[in-house]
This record gives C-alpha cells, structure tokens and sequence, in this order.
C-alpha cells in the first residue's frame, strides 16, 4: 500500500483542515499518481475537497466514526480495520493514503511507499505527519532535483520500508519520479 503526502520544513501537512500550500506540479502529481486508484482518507479530508465530493476517477474509502455517515460515490467505512478489509479487493500497488493526520499515522504501519513533496518552508500548521528521515523503517530511494514554485522550493521523494525493499525494485524503477 501507498500513501501520498506534501510535508513542510517540520513535516506539517496542514492548517485548520486546508493543505499548506497548492503547488500545480504536485497537485498534478498527486492526480496522476491517484487516478484510477483507490484513495482512503478521513472524513475531514473529504470534507475538506470542493463541495466535499469524493474524488473523480477514483474509488474513494473514507473512515468516519460518525454513525450514518454517507457518501455518494465513496465507501464509507467506521475504522481502519474495515479500510483494510475493504482494500483487500485490490492490488496492494492500487491503493493510495490519502490523510489527515490521524488517517496517516494509523495506516503507515500497513504501507511500503510513501510518495512525500517536501516543501522547504516551515509553515503554521495544526497537523503533522510522522518524520520518517527519523524513521530508521524507512528509506529514501528516488529524489527529483529541486524545483521552484514562485520562491518556494520543493521536491519529490519516494520513502519505501526497507524491509519491502527487494520485493519492490521493479515498482520503485516504475514510479521513480525524476524521469
């Protein structure tokens, strides 16, 4: 399993549920990485796209624990455990995590790649994801060059778990970004 994220300086993802900044090339990389995939995410997540609708081209699981909780055009399931149940239906390279914060930490232990855009800013933020160049699991195996967007800097990394490391070569060649 996957999962897809733009961290700042501190790894911040966010700020009072509105992403920290809206890069065109990551958002088209984040499009064309995902569609056609199956994206899990967090209620306040979907919540937080245009009009709350669930992403286009896409099969959407969004974790809610709000009893009732629907969707057109998502699954709506109450836990990770059901989001994991739920993708068992597809290859494990199809699915995508797609946030917040509480989402990211509870599935990083079932995922192998982590598709990061490090943003070299330090922002405000209210949410975090888990630093993983601490993470002695995880592993740098693809980097782009940097890349400007006005005076921000940028760039892509691809993380995987070291311990799913041979078994990936073939995706990571696949996948690497700086083509």
């Amino acid at each position: 399993m996957n999962l897809i994220v733009a961290v700042d300086n501190n790894w911040a993802i966010g700020n009072k549920n509105k992403l920290l900044n809206s890069i065109p090339e990551d958002m088209k990389f984040f499009r064309t990485t995902t569609t056609g995939k199956v994206v899990i995410m967090g209620r306040k997540t979907l919540e937080s796209f245009p009009g709350g609708m669930p992403l286009k081209k896409r099969l959407n699981i969004v974790i809610s624990r709000q009893k009732g909780y629907t969707v057109k055009d998502a699954i709506v399931v109450p836990d990770i455990e059901s989001a994991l149940e739920e993708v068992k239906k597809y290859p494990t390279e199809d699915v995508y995590v797609i946030g917040g914060e509480s989402i990211y930490r509870q599935m990083l232990p079932y995922c192998d790649v982590a598709h990061v855009t490090k943003m070299n800013y330090a922002y405000e933020a209210d949410t975090w994801f888990p630093n993983l160049d601490k993470d002695p699991e995880w592993e740098v195996v693809a980097r782009s060059e940097e890349r400007t967007y006005f005076d921000l800097e940028y760039e892509f990394d691809m993380y995987v778990r070291k311990t799913s490391y041979p078994a990936m070569k073939d995706y990571i060649r696949a996948h690497c970004m700086d083509e």
